[in-house]
């Protein structure tokens, strides 16, 4: 039997991925988070097989959630679910903890073989992302300005591109304005940007923005 960890922030995806778990055999639901540390607590508590986390949870984003998951229960596998174009976040959720990585659109079908795969130890990436993962993988081939950024900033990066002001983004990351503000000088020195509009269309045009 293979326990599964729900963890998204929207209930009618969650409901969704419910159902065809709840109709398949050999699957069972431990939990559901709607938060990166309701996740993390339940991850502790429950001791799923699998995670299926969402890339943008609230508060703690998933790639965050995903390595705290990885440090407080490394026995536990995490496959990343997201809306975002694969190429773009799949290579920095897979350095950083994750065990699988696809796109919510996938069928039904393709969900169960990634659990099933990454349950069994193995890492799961669609066949459309294996060439573009194999190329990142390599060091300096096709690096991108948002890829010197650190966790972090990345996700600082991304709320800034979906127009979120710096006192948004503190309450939504829990930290303070002053600590956005630095997040924010940092992101557009290493980009080499001088402006948030500059940071939104460059997200706009390689498909980052939330």
């Amino acid at each position: 039997m293979v326990k599964v960890l729900i963890a998204d922030d929207h209930t009618l995806f969650r409901e969704g991925l419910k159902r065809i778990l709840e109709q398949t055999p050999g699957m069972t639901i431990t939990g559901e988070a709607a938060t990166g540390e309701e996740a993390i607590q339940m991850a502790s508590k429950n001791r799923p097989d699998v995670v299926l986390l969402d890339v943008s949870m609230p508060g703690r984003g998933g790639i965050e959630t995903a390595q705290e998951i990885k440090r407080r229960s490394p026995g536990v596998r995490i496959l990343m679910l997201t809306v975002h174009p694969e190429d773009h976040f799949a290579v920095r959720c897979l350095k950083e903890g994750a065990d699988g990585y696809m796109t919510k659109d996938a069928a039904p079908k393709q969900l169960l073989e990634a659990i099933q795969k990454v349950r069994s130890g193995g890492k799961y990436v669609s066949p459309g992302l294996a060439e573009r993962l194999a190329m990142s993988l390599e060091s300096g081939f096709g690096r991108m300005p948002h890829e010197s950024l650190s966790d972090r900033e990345f996700e600082v990066m991304r709320l800034i591109a979906s127009g979120k002001t710096a006192s948004e983004i503190a309450a939504q990351l829990h930290l303070s304005v002053k600590t956005i503000s630095t997040y924010r000088a940092r992101i557009l020195e290493k980009m080499s940007m001088r402006t948030n509009a500059e940071i939104m269309h460059y997200a706009f045009e390689i498909g980052l923005e939330k």
